[in-house]
């Protein structure tokens, strides 16, 4: 049940994210998650949308964009909730590449993103302990 992360490589200048973030809202897309990683010349803008082919056409034909597969899980906005989770892909020798973690509209409520080397594996290994994996579906209706 992976969901769908947009990744868009942008120039690392004054507005450019602005105007990515811009041109998106203005197609009527949803932004639910969003992380920014830089480099001196560019960021890598990794955005969880409502609408996949809506956000790829809003964005400059100059953009360089892909689409990746994430893991996504719904856990309690309480301490130690995403060490718990670590700690089962660690205990399996998961291995993650990156994480992103928010807070969910509903009091309580977080979510984590995370990219790991194997979401098959990862995700059967959540399941097993009892974390629940999101599909996209889920996604746009529990951060609505």
């Amino acid at each position: 049940m992976a969901i769908t992360q947009l990744s868009a490589f942008l120039e690392n200048t004054s507005g450019t994210l602005y105007e990515a973030v811009s041109a998106i809202t203005e197609a009527g897309v949803n932004i639910r998650a969003l992380s920014v990683a830089d480099t001196k010349d560019f960021g890598i803008l990794r955005i969880i949308v409502s609408d996949i082919e809506k956000t790829k056409e809003a964005l400059d034909d100059n953009t360089i964009i892909s689409e990746t597969s994430v893991i996504a899980v719904k856990m309690n906005d309480q301490k130690g909730a995403l060490n718990n989770i670590l700690r089962i892909l660690k205990n399996d020798d998961v291995n993650i590449e990156y994480v992103y973690a928010f807070t969910g509209a509903m009091q309580d409520s977080a979510y984590v993103v995370l990219r790991v080397d194997d979401i098959v594996e990862a995700e059967s290994v959540l399941n097993r302990n009892g974390i629940v994996t999101l599909s996209d579906e889920d996604m746009g209706g529990f951060l609505a």
